[in-house]
């Protein structure tokens, strides 16, 4: 039973990102929602999360299987919620804090001799702090965070159910 319930878990999360991305190309198409830098960055951490679960979904592994993939879509998430805090950040900061982040990336990149990707990674970032389009008072950024700790939730559950289940029906067997 264990394994069919994550296989249907890894199933759900694909066809989530599935959904999420393609609500993404649809509010790019429909609004003219130009996607920034972090928000690029959200969509490949979804696009990877969604290709964990379907390949977990189809390949369908032993139980240390499943957890192979459960912390490879945990460790890809959380890389995706980075993302969507650094950008909620952005979008909740004052311009007096901004301006500390911006003169850094400056002075790191004038350090490695990028100036073109200085020009555009400081346009990127002020493009990144804008408020574009929300959804019940939430923007973009929040919603993909929320879904982001959705998807770690979803993948925390592989990771801690395999060991507490078989601990519960060990127990069980010896009474």
């Amino acid at each position: 039973m264990y394994l069919a319930c994550t296989r249907s878990l890894f199933l759900f999360v694909s066809i989530a990102c599935a959904l999420i991305i393609g609500a993404t190309f649809y509010l790019q198409r429909t609004f003219g929602l130009d996607p920034c830098l972090l928000c690029m960055l959200q969509r490949i951490a979804m696009i990877g999360c969604g290709l964990l679960g379907l390949s977990a979904a189809w390949h369908a592994p032993g139980i240390a299987g499943w957890r192979r993939y459960a912390t490879s879509v945990l460790l890809i998430a959380a890389f995706g919620a980075a993302a969507a805090g650094s950008q909620v950040w952005l979008q909740t900061a004052t311009h007096d804090q901004l301006v500390p982040i911006v003169a850094r990336l400056e002075t790191v990149l004038s350090a490695l001799s990028l100036h073109t990707w200085l020009v555009r990674l400081d346009s990127e970032i002020v493009f990144c702090a804008e408020i574009n389009w929300s959804l019940c008072g939430f923007t973009l950024p929040e919603w993909s965070l929320l879904a982001f700790t959705g998807i770690m939730a979803l993948a925390c559950y592989p990771l801690f159910k395999g060991s507490s289940g078989r601990r519960y029906t060990e127990g069980r067997a010896k009474d």
